[in-house]
């Protein structure tokens, strides 16, 4: 245990990146952040015995960006193979869906449908449905922006990326929109630190998130934050 806490907390202090971007893992204020990576956060440092400092950002390739550059020490973000080279990933403890808004006309009815020519999709910049829809669309393009619904709406464009909750809210708020219900990806929703880590250290971390898992943590968590329709991710 001294070991992990010394490898993980080097200033005596755990100091993990919180996104506040992702309604499903966390909410509140910088002054006042709450849900599932808070909660996970500070079981963390109570197991370890160090105070906890939450360093709060509103998009994941901020979190990412404090994680890599020596702000933070532990980070949640999704799973995904460009962060992989520098990210050491524990199994998910959460699997969240990408889902498109296309506007309420649109012949766009599937997900398959969406990756044609001429079809243009807004994206919140660096997030994991970012990276993968620049990984593996054949024909349509993305519009990055602050947020995918957002540059979607704000420039007209074919589609608008995000993740399932916020974005069947914002369709719900905007009737000349409408949501595919087809999922275009799962994302996997780990804790992670860097991979200059001891081994120890890793496995102390995927330790914790199967326990947490198996224990009802997590489904309590997503529960008390009103995202009880999260879907808490399998064993590993």
């Amino acid at each position: 245990m001294t070991n992990v806490r010394d490898d993980l907390a080097p200033t005596g202090v755990l100091r993990a990146s919180i996104n506040l971007g992702n309604p499903v893992l966390a909410k509140g204020t910088p002054d006042e952040p709450g849900g599932v990576t808070v909660d996970i956060a500070r079981e963390l440092a109570r197991r370890l015995d160090v105070p906890l400092e939450l360093v709060c950002f509103d998009a994941a390739r901020k979190s990412f960006e404090a994680m890599t550059t020596g702000q933070a020490d532990l980070c949640f973000l999704a799973i995904d193979p460009a962060r992989a080279g520098e990210v050491a990933f524990t199994a998910p403890y959460v699997v969240i869906e990408g889902v498109f808004a296309v506007p309420a006309d649109s012949a766009l009815s599937t997900v398959d449908e969406v990756d044609r020519p001429g079809v243009r999709i807004g994206v919140k910049k660096g997030s994991a449905y970012d990276l993968y829809l620049a990984r593996t669309l054949q024909h349509a393009t993305v519009v990055q922006g602050e947020e995918g619904v957002d540059v979607f709406l704000a420039e007209g464009l074919e589609a608008g990326a995000g993740i399932r909750q916020p974005t069947t809210t914002f369709v719900a708020a905007h009737p000349e929109t409408r949501l595919i219900e087809e999922r275009f990806m799962q994302i996997q929703q780990a804790v992670g630190t860097t991979k200059s880590r001891l081994p120890e250290t890793v496995a102390y971390l995927h330790a914790l998130v199967e326990d947490l898992k198996a224990s009802g943590f997590i489904a309590t968590s997503l529960e008390a934050a009103g995202q009880g329709d999260a879907q808490v991710a399998p064993p590993a």
